[in-house]
This record gives structure tokens, C-alpha cells and sequence, in this order.
């Protein structure tokens, strides 16, 4: 079926992680997709469970030089040695092609570390998705999904800066309508590929984004992300116990939300499809019955209540000048630029007159990094292992709750929106 006759017809599914971590899992996401088998679908899947965690320790002793990264390896060898087992023969030829995979990353560890830490990162991390897609589109093809395997490499085009790339989105645009002309398709999520042909990634949890994209390049009708929890919450349950679904969400607000920390779904993941009104649900794969939460062109998020968005790890930097003069224009230019140079996102930030202070996530890698270099011209003070909350349309009530047993640090206030640094008392 060629594509130009089904467009407007075309649907995107994205599977994180959870939703793949075990066999039982898989079987459950195989029968999910077997009920849409009828549908032009593209299906994004992440690395299964808690691989892309284990890869990024393969990076790490890796970039130390240590011996440790082949035994890190290994766990994730195993981890998809026993996956297989269970859902293939062993004559199956499923098993040469996730050996090639790992094969690819042997290559890389027997060469000296790129200097560039992002560039060893994303070729080696990346490896999680092509492994999980491939064993998804074998098992499906038995399960009686017919389907064709598709690198996202080869569609998904982007700049060279690693970890965090952007999205040339006119050649991606070219390269979906180029590659994608029959469906169903099983690809990646979270990778893209350079113009050198290097493999880059979009940032954590990019698989959202990669759905996204291609939603848009291919004017999709609608995008599903299939959650182990309910939907869109107003609180991630983790954390609160009386945490409620939102059933409408307009993009707007999705946006805020995402941009802020939500954990359900990527901060860059909305625009591509509030500029072409796609609409965004995100379902349960748990109780795939269960009515979904829908993100899309509505006046006001229903119910109306309170949002707590959750930051870990956070990192509460304040700069003033040795000379103890005011924080002016020019000092600010010079720490926005450290932040641009050190790739740091700023979760939240103020200033007083002789002081400047910002709240981001801690990264062992950056943040140091950042610090040393803010110390060449400002006294620099820090706090640690702290959180962030974020909470839409608060109230008093909704303050409190977040107050109880800790001490505020920092505060952050607008109409809709106020951020709580704490740590716990």
C-alpha cells in the first residue's frame, strides 16, 4: 500500500521501556498490536527495561579505561540472552543479528575513548533501541504481526551535538517519505544519525520525541504513548497518593507541563503536533480498556486541579562577584554563555541584587565542569541532593502539602506557576 494514498490515515504508537522489560510484557504488547494489525501504524519502541541505564555504566568504565565495561557488557548480554531464550528457538536467526549488535559495541570499546564524551555515549547507548526493535519485530512476525524492521537512522536526521541533538527537520521530513511507503513499521526511538553517518541520541526519554517527529513528517492522524500507568496525572502517584487523571489537556498546557518536568512524556515532544493539531493519547498497555487521557486542542485541562511536577537530584548553584559588586548585564552574559557551553538546561533561576542564584539537574559530568568554571570569576556556593516542585494552578492547600517536613531553599512564584526548591528537614 503506497503511502501517498493513506496518509491522513496513519497512526503512531511509541513503547517505553517498562512496556518490554520481561517476556510477559512483550506477549502483552504483542496482542495489543495484534488488535491493530488492520492499521497503517509506525511503532516506536525505547531499549527494553533498565538497559539504557546499564549501557551508560558501559560508558562509564569505558571513558575510565576499565576492564569493568566488558563486565558490564556481559549484564546486558545476558539480560537479552534470556529474553531470546524464552521467546525464540535457538536456530532462530534472531540470535545472529542481536550478536551483531553487541559486536558493534566490542568495536568501539577496543579503541581508545573519543575525547568527546557525548560522541562515545551515543554510539554505544544507542545500541539499546536497535536491540530491543530487532527482537520486537522477530517476535511479532511469529506472533503473526507482520511488520518491516526500520533503522531510524536512516530517517531521523540531526546535527552532530551529541546527547542532545537537534532535529534537521527538513531532511527528516524527505528521508520518512522517502523510507516509509508500506506499514506496519517497527523503529527506534531516542536515535537519530548525523550527515557523517554518526549515530546521535535526542536526550532521555527521547522516544516520545522520535514519535512526534514522525507524526509530523508524515501527517499522521494520531499519536498513542503506551504508559504502565493510567494516563496524564496530576501528580506522579510515586509520590502522591491521591494523584488524579487528566482526561483533556490543551497543547498548551501540555507543554508547560512537559517543559517543567512531567515525566510522562518528553519536553520536546508537543510542539511538532500542536503545529499540525495531532492529537497526543496517552494509554494504559496495563488496561489497554481503560479510557485514555488525550492531549489536543482544548480550552482548559479538565479536571481543573492542581499539577505537582517532581525534579530529583537538583543542584542549587548562587554566583556573586569577588568584588562584591552588583550582578549586572555583563556578568549575566557571562554565565548564561558556561551554560550554553556546558549543554546545562536551568530548571529555575533568580536574582537579587548581588547575587544570582539557578536550580539544575545534577550531571557528574557537566556540572563540575561548569562550577570550575564559574569560580575563574565568582564566588560560587552550592547545595546538593536537593528537589525541585513545580506545581500548575496552586493554591495554598497545594503548598503546604509540599512544605510538610522539608525546608525551603528557593522560591519561585507566578499566576500559574510556583517552584519550591527543598531539601528534607
Amino acid at each position: 500500500m503506497q503511502l501517498k494514498h493513506i496518509e491522513f490515515m496513519i497512526k503512531v504508537f511509541k513503547f517505553g521501556g517498562t512496556s518490554i522489560k520481561d517476556v510477559q510484557n512483550i506477549k502483552n504488547i504483542s496482542q495489543i498490536l495484534k488488535n491493530y494489525a488492520k492499521e497503517n501504524l509506525v511503532v516506536v519502541f525505547s531499549a527494553m527495561g533498565q538497559v539504557t541505564n546499564m549501557l551508560e555504566e558501559v560508558v562509564e568504565e569505558y571513558m575510565l579505561k576499565s576492564k569493568d565495561a566488558e563486565q558490564k557488557l556481559q549484564k546486558v548480554k545476558d539480560f537479552h540472552t534470556d529474553i531470546l531464550a524464552d521467546l525464540f528457538p535457538h536456530e532462530h536467526s534472531i540470535y545472529n543479528e542481536v550478536n551483531n549488535l553487541f559486536v558493534e559495541i566490542e568495536w568501539v570499546l577496543e579503541d581508545e575513548p573519543n575525547l568527546d564524551y557525548g560522541f562515545n555515549y551515543d554510539q554505544i547507548v544507542s545500541i539499546g533501541e536497535l536491540l530491543s526493535t530487532k527482537i520486537m519485530s522477530a517476535y511479532l512476525q511469529e506472533y503473526g504481526f507482520k511488520n518491516k524492521w526500520l533503522d531510524a537512522r536512516d530517517i531521523i536526521r540531526t546535527d552532530n551535538k551529541y546527547r542532545n541533538a537537534k532535529i534537521d527537520w527538513e531532511q527528516t521530513n524527505a528521508f520518512c517519505k522517502l523510507h516509509i511507503k508500506s506499514f506496519p513499521i517497527i523503529t527506534q526511538g531516542f536515535i537519530g544519525c548525523t550527515s557523517e553517518n554518526f549515530t546521535t541520541t535526542l536526550g532521555r526519554e527521547g522516544s516520545d520525541f522520535t514519535a512526534a517527529i514522525l507524526a509530523f513528517a508524515l501527517d499522521a492522524k494520531q499519536v498513542i504513548i503506551w504508559k504502565d500507568v493510567d494516563g496524564v496525572m496530576n501528580a506522579d502517584p510515586r509520590y502522591f497518593e491521591d494523584s488524579k487523571q487528566l482526561m483533556e489537556i490543551p497543547f498548551e498546557e501540555a507543554i508547560e507541563l512537559a517543559y517543567y518536568g512531567a515525566k510522562v512524556m518528553h519536553p520536546k515532544t508537543i510542539q511538532p503536533l500542536q503545529k499540525k493539531s495531532i492529537p497526543l493519547e496517552v494509554k494504559s498497555f496495563v488496561i489497554p480498556e481503560k479510557q485514555s487521557s488525550i492531549i489536543g486542542k482544548f480550552d482548559a485541562i479538565e479536571p481543573f486541579v492542581p499539577s505537582y511536577i517532581v525534579k530529583e537530584n537538583q543542584i542549587l548553584i548562587s554566583v556573586s562577584d569577588k568584588n562584591l559588586s552588583f550582578i549586572v548585564e555583563e556578568h549575566l552574559s557571562s554565565i548564561f554563555s558556561l551554560f550554553a557551553t556546558y549543554a546545562v538546561r536551568v530548571n529555575m533561576m533568580q536574582n537579587s541584587a548581588v547575587s544570582f542564584s539557578f536550580c539544575v539537574d545534577y550531571d557528574a559530568h557537566k556540572i563540575p565542569e561548569l562550577i570550575i568554571a564559574l569560580k575563574e570569576n565568582f564566588s560560587v556556593q552550592f547545595n546538593e541532593h536537593l528537589s525541585m516542585y513545580t506545581i500548575r494552578h496552586y493554591d495554598e492547600k497545594s503548598i503546604d502539602t509540599i512544605l510538610k517536613n522539608r525546608t525551603l531553599l528557593l522560591e519561585q512564584k507566578s499566576r500559574q506557576t510556583i517552584h519550591l526548591v527543598v531539601k528534607a528537614s
